[in-house]
């Protein structure tokens, strides 16, 4: 069935679920887990002309938001681990979250990507954008989508 599961977290109590999902998954039927999170750039284009940030802000807030990522798939991946699963973490530093989703997914050789979906719809969907909707739509590889 699946031989690697690649999990895309964010910390929140919503990709927590799916995190517990997929690693109850890759439990079941033997595959690796792969927990993802994905670290934004900075926004420093909203700030042009008005307020001055220096790069050594930039790159300290930058610092702060991959050290957070880096704890979040650490312990996606101490428990996996914890119930005998392989399991390995990854960070990628983007603003296109949906792409570079779907690009690990192709690196690290998964056959099956889990994510969680807030559900939203109408006015509030097209204002936030849906990355999950992205992911649904771009993958080649399957995705298990959680609310």
């Amino acid at each position: 069935m699946y031989k690697r599961i690649l999990v895309a977290t964010d910390g929140s109590t919503l990709s927590k679920k799916a995190v517990r999902s997929a690693i109850d998954l890759a439990g079941a039927v033997g595959a690796e887990l792969v927990a993802l999170y994905v670290v934004p750039r900075y926004p420093t284009a909203y700030f042009e002309g008005g307020v001055t940030i220096s790069s050594q802000d930039v790159a300290r807030i930058e610092k702060q938001w991959a050290d957070k990522g880096k704890a979040v798939v650490e312990a996606v991946k101490l428990a996996a681990q914890g119930e005998g699963i392989k399991a390995r973490a990854v960070i990628a530093s983007s603003d296109l979250v949906a792409e570079s989703i779907i690009n690990a997914a192709k690196k690290q050789k998964c056959d099956l990507v889990v994510m969680a979906s807030h559900g939203r719809k109408g006015i509030k969907r097209v204002l936030l954008g849906s990355e999950t909707q992205h992911v649904l739509t771009h993958s080649s590889v399957p995705v298990l989508v959680l609310r």
